[in-house]
């Protein structure tokens, strides 16, 4: 049993490095050296906030990349997809959780570094995500797993979270 799961455990993490290692880390340290400035809207609480919420984000990946690995079997990359469809989890709640972390983690840092070019930086983020998600991953998706997938975007919002987890 654990031997179906070494090799997907192994390229999520490989691809949690290149990937979400990117976006949410590489990229925002080479905008901003991770220098601090004064605090956006003059409020040290903001900071605080961007604390709590670049490491709700974290939690969230890591959530995401291990359910990938260990139910879906496979990775969160396009070029070795899961076996199974994920909808247990965070993916109760909504369809692109790992997308939101990511943002998060790039929101979280620019609340905590005051950095208004980081904020900026999230926006195109997220909507560089959105894109993504409806020119390649929501058809892609529809293609592989067909009237499953279609039950589970009827059932679960793209972007803002059910308060109730979704039930197949």
């Amino acid at each position: 049993m654990w031997r179906e799961k070494v090799g997907p455990v192994i390229g999520s993490t490989l691809f949690f490095v290149v990937a979400p290692g990117t976006f949410a880390f590489y990229l925002p340290w080479r905008l901003t050296g991770w220098r601090w400035q004064p605090p956006l809207l003059d409020g040290d609480l903001l900071r605080l906030a961007g604390v709590a919420i670049g490491l709700g984000g974290l939690l969230i990946l890591l959530e995401c990349f291990a359910r990938f690995a260990l139910q879906g079997l496979g990775t969160p990359a396009p070029l070795l997809p899961t076996q199974r469809l994920v909808v247990t989890g965070l993916y109760r709640h909504m369809r692109n959780p790992m997308y939101v972390g990511v943002t998060a983690i790039v929101f979280g840092q620019a609340l905590l570094l005051g950095s208004l070019p980081l904020l900026e930086y999230a926006l195109v983020v997220w909507a560089a995500f959105h894109v993504f998600v409806l020119a390649y991953e929501e058809p892609t998706l529809r293609a592989r797993y067909g009237p499953e997938y279609a039950a589970y975007c009827a059932g679960v919002r793209r972007w803002w979270p059910r308060r109730r987890p979704w039930r197949p």
